[in-house]
């Protein structure tokens, strides 16, 4: 299968840059999926589960907002943050869900609501995928 090169940065780290064979990400539309030789385009991702495939090996990473790049040469996404499921502390995970949904039922203000709506949407990243990678 044909690859081509992928950065996954995040606020913190680079998280990945290699080659990869495919690519899946979290668009505010729904899923989509990135081949070698894809038309250059940019579009926005939201929170959630990034899957990536190395040698025949498919690599899970829940995801923060960002933006994904693909170009001639690479593809690059951008996202506010970027784990491993075994980075991932599912309780904290829980207890920053459960704040999120808190603090919207408070709905003190129209910007703590979205602040919380995106914390929450984190939250929920980090836990679909640590859970799914718990059953393995």
């Amino acid at each position: 299968m044909s690859t081509f090169n992928l950065e996954i940065v995040a606020t913190d780290k680079i998280f990945y840059k290699g080659p990869c064979e495919f690519l899946v990400f979290p668009g505010i539309d729904g899923e989509h999926g990135i081949l070698a030789n894809h038309e250059p385009m940019v579009a926005a991702m939201q929170a959630g589960e990034l899957r990536y495939t190395t040698d025949g090996t498919v690599h899970e990473a829940a995801v923060g907002d960002g933006i994904v790049e693909v170009s001639s040469e690479k593809v690059v996404v951008i996202s506010d943050f970027a784990e491993k499921p075994e980075e991932i502390d599912i309780k904290r995970a829980e207890r920053a869900k459960e704040r999120a949904e808190e603090r919207i039922r408070l709905k003190k203000s129209e910007k703590e609501y979205v602040h919380s709506q995106a914390a929450l949407s984190r939250a929920m990243a980090r836990l679909k995928v640590a859970r799914k990678n718990m059953h393995r």
